[in-house]
């Protein structure tokens, strides 16, 4: 290969995939590719996700696209998709490279190869137990870094897909997770995100928990922590009581409730009941007075009735979510739930709709209860020359008026008001 090839990266799905297309994107350059977000790249890498179909469908879309677009480029697909489905990517994907979760850091490598013999790649090969440094690095490019922490899920949910994509629980080293925290220190990042596939489980595999790893980054001197998506059963009194002693971690918390019916969330095979889900909500607002809880709901599950869904509609009012993530059921060919009797697509339709408008009053409801507090917004890249934008410790969004303030910088504000989506916010006085 002698000239420089281009490469672009389209990361599909969520924030662990994020960290692992830095990985990617990182192998790539130091394989002598040049990075590019030009539609004509030379190689087109799709990082994909399987959770549901909408994911698989733009991941198809995109490679039918670039095709069509460069008919000599090379496509490369990697990630949750060809791990969990390895047969239906190798034969019916339009990919020359195909590798699964256990080999995205040698995906470079194996790209070059193709440019060389033309011979398509399909490498899908069992995953480890091992953590796979290799495969993910902070991901820098927004105001938050975001350092993967875990992977891998052992809850086996009954609609879920993610533990034949991604493995059993394994856990980063605390001392990578201080390295990775010091590095994004240095680099100008006043928060750190720490995520995972299943955050919760961080260290059972090592005999810590997540708290040490809190604490870890904490000793980097960041200003702020925040954590992605919890389970709620792994949320216990013993592990909230910790986590309220490191004061630069952020009183925001993202519990995945999935369904406000018991039976719902038996039938899930989630591993809580609504008031346990309800003790974790009230014994967090107790240890972080003031923090914002956020959720994911799906709507018209296998078996969902009517009074189901009333449920998850009064129960989402009663725990009062600042946001709310609305899904409707997506069927994964190889879960329990594929096999269930299945829910009419107008009825999930109708219901998601109903869920979504009573989301945008409960965060009308959450904004509007900011007015008059105190916070401290870290600034997000500029988005207009009218205002600076950025969010604050519980992830209130807040726009500050006729300010342009650098990014990465932290400002005290007073709420004095909110609009749709946003609470407006003055610089308070020293």
């Amino acid at each position: 290969m002698n000239e420089k090839k281009s490469f672009k990266i389209l990361t599909l799905g969520c924030k662990v995939n994020c960290c692992e297309s830095a990985a990617i994107e990182k192998s790539f350059l130091e394989n002598g590719f040049i990075k590019t977000e030009d539609n004509n790249a030379d190689i087109f890498i799709i990082n994909s996700c399987a959770v549901t179909g909408t994911a698989v469908a733009k991941a198809r879309h995109a490679a039918s696209r670039y095709r069509r677009d460069n008919p000599d480029g090379v496509i490369a697909l990697c990630g949750c998709f060809p791990q969990s489905y390895p047969d239906e990517a190798g034969l019916k994907f339009d990919a020359d490279v195909i590798m699964g979760n256990a080999d995205k850091d040698k995906l470079a490598g194996h790209v070059r190869d193709f440019l060389e013999t033309r011979v398509k790649t399909v490498k899908i090969n069992k995953l480890s137990r091992e953590f796979c440094g290799s495969c993910s690095i902070p991901d820098e490019d927004r105001t938050r870094a975001f350092i993967k922490i875990e992977d891998g899920c052992d809850r086996f949910c009954s609609y879920c897909i993610i533990p034949a994509a991604r493995g059993r629980v394994r856990s980063l080293s605390l001392g990578d997770i201080k390295e990775q925290a010091l590095k994004c220190c240095e680099n100008g990042h006043r928060e750190i995100v720490l995520t995972g596939i299943n955050l919760g489980c961080y260290g059972q595999d090592m005999g810590i928990s997540l708290y040490d790893a809190v604490k870890a980054v904490s000793e980097s001197g960041v200003s702020r922590i925040r954590l992605s998506s919890l389970e709620p059963e792994m949320m216990t009194d013993e592990l909230i009581e910790k986590l309220g002693t490191v004061s630069s971690l952020c009183p925001h918390f993202h519990l995945s409730l999935q369904s406000g019916s018991d039976a719902v969330l038996k039938k899930m095979n989630r591993k809580y009941t609504t008031e346990q889900f309800s003790y974790v909500a009230k014994k967090l607002r107790e240890v972080f007075p003031g923090c914002a809880l956020t959720t994911d709901i799906i709507v018209g599950f296998p078996y969902e009735s009517d009074e189901d869904f009333d449920k998850s509609v009064r129960f989402a009012e009663e725990i009062g979510f600042a946001k709310i993530h609305v899904f409707p059921y997506s069927i994964r060919k190889g879960t329990l739930a594929a096999e269930m009797p299945q829910i009419q697509p107008s009825v999930r339709t109708s219901r998601t709709r109903f869920l979504v408008k009573k989301a945008a009053a409960l965060e009308e409801e959450f904004l509007l209860s900011q007015i008059g507090r105190q916070g401290t917004v870290l600034i997000e890249k500029p988005q207009s020359a009218l205002y600076s934008h950025g969010f604050t410790e519980n992830y209130t969004p807040v726009r500050i008026m006729g300010k342009e303030i650098p990014r990465h910088t932290l400002v005290k504000v007073k709420i004095t008001g909110a609009d749709k989506g946003f609470c407006i916010g003055k610089i308070s006085e020293e």
